[in-house]
């Protein structure tokens, strides 16, 4: 199949695109808003400037190439960032999907479209893909929009919800709770780590593989694609000092509540993902065997 990927620089982005090529079976094109940062030759890939926020870039790039598959990983996903700076927020993880859309249509290309866990109150999570939406944030409110232009749209898609990704990828510009976690008590760092929330940390692999299992299947619907394990923050932060052995005599487990963070948390989400195990064959690591895998790659 012919794939197209928005947001290849990314850390999903940069392991579909591992996936795939290791795969080496379909044709590859990777976009990103700025230069190639792939650790990879393009000699087995192709690579376009696509800035997602512009419409006629889209429809030039989506037009030139027409892909089977639009994996579309490109976002806004700093949830505070997304409560200060609306306008950004809604071009990027809204009008974005719009243009996606449309563009689609033409080609007749399938559309994978990357959601989260943040649409829902976290109120009574885990949740299915049937569960009702309510957001309580800008982040989700725009993520929540986004899906619904899908629902009401005449294309081929599928969503995949996902929660609190972790992963190692080439120039990092983010980092994630693994790393954070591993550098601040390695440096001795005193941290604090909240205990009141739930998640199902997701290794960016497994979200890659979910991906790809959708995209080979070209499978419709919502698809909830996350790790197994349900887990505070500090349960996170306890599991990866104990992998790595590190003192936490400077971690201190907090109340959400301390944390002046400028969006609202769902308290509780994670995902069920027994569907995506059924229907697609997914098989997530568990968190303990993810953290293994960021260190093989470590070295």
């Amino acid at each position: 199949m012919k794939v197209l990927i928005t947001g290849s620089n990314g850390l999903l982005g940069q392991k579909i695109v591992k996936l795939i090529l290791d795969k080496g079976q379909d044709e590859l094109i990777a976009t990103a808003r700025g230069t190639n940062r792939l650790p990879y030759p393009e000699s087995n890939y192709r690579f376009d400037q696509m800035d997602i926020t512009d419409q006629s870039q889209v429809d030039k790039v989506i037009d030139k190439y027409s892909p089977d598959v639009v994996i579309h990983t490109a976002a806004m996903t700093n949830v505070d960032q997304c409560e200060t700076d609306r306008e950004d927020c809604w071009k990027q993880n809204v009008d974005a999907v719009e243009y996606l859309i449309a563009a689609c249509e033409r080609t007749k290309s399938f559309l994978l479209h990357l959601s989260t866990d943040f649409i829902f109150d976290g109120e009574d999570g885990p949740y299915d893909e049937e569960a009702e939406a309510n957001p309580i944030s800008y982040y989700g409110d725009s993520k929540l929009a986004a899906e619904k232009l899908l629902l009401n749209s005449s294309i081929r898609y599928a969503i995949a919800r996902t929660v609190v990704v972790y992963g190692i990828a080439h120039d990092m510009s983010r980092t994630n709770i693994v790393l954070w976690v591993k550098k601040s008590l390695e440096d001795g760092k005193a941290i604090k780590v909240v205990d009141d929330q739930l998640r199902s940390p997701t290794l960016a692999e497994d979200l890659a593989m979910g991906c790809y299992l959708i995209a080979e299947k070209r499978a419709e619907g919502i698809f909830n694609i996350s790790g197994k394990d349900l887990l505070t923050p500090y349960e996170m932060a306890l599991k990866t000092a104990a992998y790595f052995n590190l003192d936490t005599s400077t971690m201190e487990k907090a109340d959400s509540c301390t944390f002046t963070q400028t969006a609202k948390r769902p308290p509780k989400t994670g995902l069920i993902i027994e569907k995506a195990i059924k229907v697609l064959g997914y098989s997530p690591h568990s968190f303990d065997e993810g953290i293994a895998v960021l260190q093989s790659q470590m070295q």
